[in-house]
């Protein structure tokens, strides 16, 4: 090779890489070799159950994509950050994230105030925030063009819910308990958009503190309003000790009906818990399902984990798999704009947990708004009713 040939040669290697630089440079969290995303989640707080399941299922996932040699050359990486289910801690990790890792976009973060507080600063720069684990419509509304979140909120859930218990089984007289928080208010204001559609009235309400113990009082207070159906805006200590309590003290003519936030196998599991109802999104990860695509996750799951899976770790995983499925359809040149248009070509997606059918577009970012009833029955989820909507 003559002299001036190698120079030429490393010129143009040199140029190459300022490209390949320029390139990545313009978009954050891709190389040619890999892309970056990140997650703040609970692994220390009150929600640390969904937060570790669900940050394992995304981990897996990922693996299992990288293991089969990634996605239009790149491998998947994702850094997990602990905020404990608390804002501040949330806002902290959410600027790590964006400022010091610069991750191309959030999968899966928990809480409903936690996405909130980092939606501001994200959408700055153009985050995007794929699949939280919070049902509340924030997480799709108003429009953004980076939100995008795959199943029925919390509103759908309750408004789907209420509509069944009115039209199939005569309920008249609707009550609310719900937490005072931002997901306990978004349940309220479910019952109260159906009951209005349907001509008849809320006939009580009872709030609470997440940390409350005591469900005395008002359990007390909906029994003598004469309630025969009870929202549930509770999660998993303040839906099993409220019910518990209502049986206990022989109220046995009334059924309590709570979001998919009730549907976890601990609640399901608990004593006392026989006949309450939930709002389910997928089928539960029991290790004996009878859908054999769960019970081989489950499998799965366990051997990399040696723990077994709950409800997180389903939606974990499917907001993993979305993910892959619009890198993939955004194809090599891997940019925001070619990400975005990448999801939303996602059409009558289904995940292996017997989920709802998923379709996003140009303008549409929820991918889908029906859920089922699930009751418990023999200590676990059993579902009664085919998906539901409105």
């Amino acid at each position: 090779m003559s002299n001036w040939t190698f120079v030429k040669a490393v010129a143009a290697a040199a140029a190459a890489a300022a490209l390949a630089t320029a390139a990545s440079a313009q978009t954050r969290g891709v190389t040619a070799t890999e892309v970056l995303f990140g997650m703040h989640t609970d692994l220390s707080g009150v929600a640390a159950t969904y937060g570790v399941s669900s940050s394992n299922a995304v981990k897996m996932r990922f693996d299992e994509i990288n293991d089969a040699g990634g996605v239009n050359g790149r491998k998947i990486r994702i850094i997990i950050e602990d905020q404990a289910y608390q804002v501040p801690k949330a806002v902290q990790a959410c600027n790590k994230l964006i400022n010091r890792d610069k991750v191309f976009a959030f999968v899966a973060p928990l809480g409903t105030p936690m996405n909130n507080a980092c939606f501001k600063d994200q959408f700055t720069v153009g985050v995007p925030n794929l699949f939280p684990l919070s049902a509340a419509r924030s997480m799709y509304e108003p429009y953004e063009r980076v939100k995008f979140y795959g199943a029925a909120s919390y509103v759908d859930q309750i408004r789907s819910g209420v509509d069944y218990f009115v039209k199939t089984k005569g309920k008249k007289a609707i009550c609310v308990m719900y937490q005072d928080t931002d997901f306990g208010k978004e349940v309220l204001e479910g019952a109260e958009v159906q009951a209005k559609k349907l001509g008849i009235k809320i006939v009580e309400t009872t709030a609470h503190k997440p940390t409350d113990q005591d469900f005395t009082a008002p359990i007390t207070k909906l029994r003598s309003a004469g309630c025969d159906l009870i929202i549930m805006g509770t999660i998993v200590r303040d839906s099993i000790v409220p019910y518990t309590t209502a049986r206990k003290a022989g109220w046995t003519d009334v059924d309590f009906l709570g979001s998919a936030a009730v549907y976890d196998l601990v609640v399901g599991a608990a004593q006392g818990m026989e006949g309450f109802y939930g709002m389910g999104l997928t089928e539960m990860p029991y290790v004996d399902s009878n859908v054999a695509s769960v019970k081989t996750f489950v499998d799965n799951y366990k051997k990399k984990f040696n723990i077994d899976p709950n409800i997180g770790a389903v939606y974990g995983y499917v907001a993993a798999d979305l993910t892959y499925q619009g890198l993939k359809n955004a194809g090599k040149d891997l940019t925001l704009d070619s990400f975005i248009k990448g999801l939303e070509a996602i059409k009558n997606y289904k995940d292996i947990f017997n989920g709802p059918t998923v379709n996003f577009g140009p303008n549409i970012r929820q991918g889908a708004s029906s859920s089922f009833l699930a009751q418990v029955k023999g200590g676990r989820w059993t579902r009664v009713t085919e998906p539901l909507g409105f």
